[in-house]
């Protein structure tokens, strides 16, 4: 029984129970601008090149690092004061996706498009500005070794709300109406809310590194040019958004920065690269109906990616973040040679769901040892900066390659594919027990946590 014992003295603190739910409002507002919102369009007779148009609402996940640095610095007035800093962003965030949502529900997309396109921004941008403050509060209320659980927790609530998003809008838009469905979602909001005012702000100095970066730019431009002194506090200030986080991150880790960046841009590769061929590989090649990818892929893949989070929380804990990454970075690159391997049988369900099965689990658990083992390495104050960062790196390159997978499978086919995703894994191993080795060293150089510790027994 001990390891029930674990698993319930881990899952039942605060702070992983609370991201359950900053997960489900995380995940809410989703799909609702993007497959949800192309459904909605499509059903009410839009244009397909007008809804294809709407896809650009999703450039602004992408683009969140920008400001990024606005949540690391700026305090909300009166917002702050009441609530804190990253508790007053997030209450803020939730409050344009929320009206958003309203918005949407309101507007008749057929007559006005420009009017739902609006809208659509606002809950896209305040939804990548949730992410943003969401990232940081997790990394400052707890310590490292909890970083994983409510990872595991975090995507749990996430992909509950996929599913409310989008089955269950679809549910509600044929029974009542798509506004109905709409202002059921904008309400739903009030979850993340509700968390929010529930639980107490990160006791951590967000602005003792940075406001040290800006009195050394300051006293560098009065010294060497004839600036007004508030144009000089101006260049501090920006120095210390913008500037500030790498200088902070290449200080700390010197010779060992380029190697982590590395890591975090190829831990992934393999995964996101296969992932993009997965359903044409199932659908025209093995001949599995759209019924049984969906059973199998959505279904019970997602109880598996779930099992697989829950996992690697406990995993982490016990082993340490390095290790799992090693574990996961290892069992990411042997499922994609299950790939392989089903590729030479006749379809079969049973196989199907074995290789779904190993690949979600081994997923799970090296995604939640990725996301603890980048929290560790966030400074208390440039968390929501340098985690967008890392997090925008970890995804990039795959998707990039993911986009030459179609001429890979055409020119050479799907197990040929699946081997050179499995061996694109290759570098996350060598590098990942590059870091077991150095990581004494790796360890006097985190940043100091004493914030999250004290946060995390109160």
């Amino acid at each position: 029984m001990p390891d029930v014992q674990a698993w319930f003295q881990i899952y039942s603190r605060w702070q992983v129970l609370t991201l359950l739910f900053l997960g489900f409002s995380a995940g809410l507002p989703f799909l609702l601008v993007f497959s949800t919102l192309n459904t909605r369009l499509a059903d009410i007779g839009v244009e397909i090149a007008t809804i294809g148009f709407f896809s650009w609402l999703g450039i602004t996940y992408s683009i969140k690092v920008f400001w990024a640095p606005v949540l690391d610095r700026l305090r909300l007035p009166l917002l702050d004061r009441w609530f804190g800093k990253r508790r007053s962003w997030m209450l803020l965030a939730q409050a344009g996706i929320a009206a958003g949502l309203y918005g949407m529900a309101q507007v008749d997309a057929g007559r006005a498009p420009e009017m739902m396109a609006l809208f659509g921004l606002v809950v896209a941008f305040s939804s990548a500005t949730q992410d943003i403050a969401i990232d940081a509060y997790r990394i400052e209320i707890a310590s490292e070794r909890l970083q994983a659980a409510m990872a595991a927790t975090y995507i749990f609530g996430y992909r509950l709300a996929l599913l409310v998003a989008g089955a269950g809008a679809l549910y509600i838009a044929e029974l009542w109406s798509w506004q109905v469905s709409y202002e059921v979602m904008a309400l739903l909001m009030g979850i993340g809310v509700v968390t929010v005012l529930s639980v107490p702000e990160p006791r951590v100095n967000h602005f003792t590194a940075a406001e040290d970066i800006a009195e050394r730019v300051q006293e560098e431009i009065l010294q060497r040019a004839h600036l007004q002194p508030w144009l000089a506090r101006a260049a501090g200030w920006f120095s210390a958004a913008v500037a500030g986080p790498f200088l902070d991150f290449f200080r700390r880790y010197r010779q060992f920065a380029l190697i982590i960046l590395v890591m975090v841009a190829v831990y992934r590769i393999s995964d996101i690269a296969m992932g993009v061929m997965a359903n044409p590989f199932y659908l025209n090649f093995m001949g599995f109906t759209k019924v049984e990818i969906a059973n199998v892929s959505k279904l019970f893949g997602f109880f598996m990616t779930i099992a697989g989070s829950m996992a690697g929380g406990i995993l982490v804990v016990k082993y340490g973040v390095r290790r799992i990454l090693l574990v996961g970075a290892v069992m990411t690159a042997a499922t994609n040679l299950l790939f392989v391997v089903l590729a030479q049988y006749p379809p079969s369900v049973s196989a199907l769901a074995l290789v779904i099965s190993a690949d979600n689990l081994s997923g799970g658990i090296a995604n939640v040892a990725l996301i603890a083992w980048l929290s560790s390495m966030t400074s208390a104050a440039f968390t929501a900066t340098q985690y967008a960062l890392f997090s925008s790196l970890m995804t990039l390159p795959g998707k990039f390659l993911g986009g030459f997978s179609g001429l890979v499978v055409e020119g050479y086919g799907y197990a040929e594919f699946f081997l050179l995703a499995g061996v694109m894994g290759i570098p996350a191993i060598l590098l990942a027990l590059y870091l077991i080795r150095h990581g004494r060293i790796l360890d006097a150089m985190a940043p100091d946590k004493s914030g999250a510790a004290v946060a995390e027994t109160s």
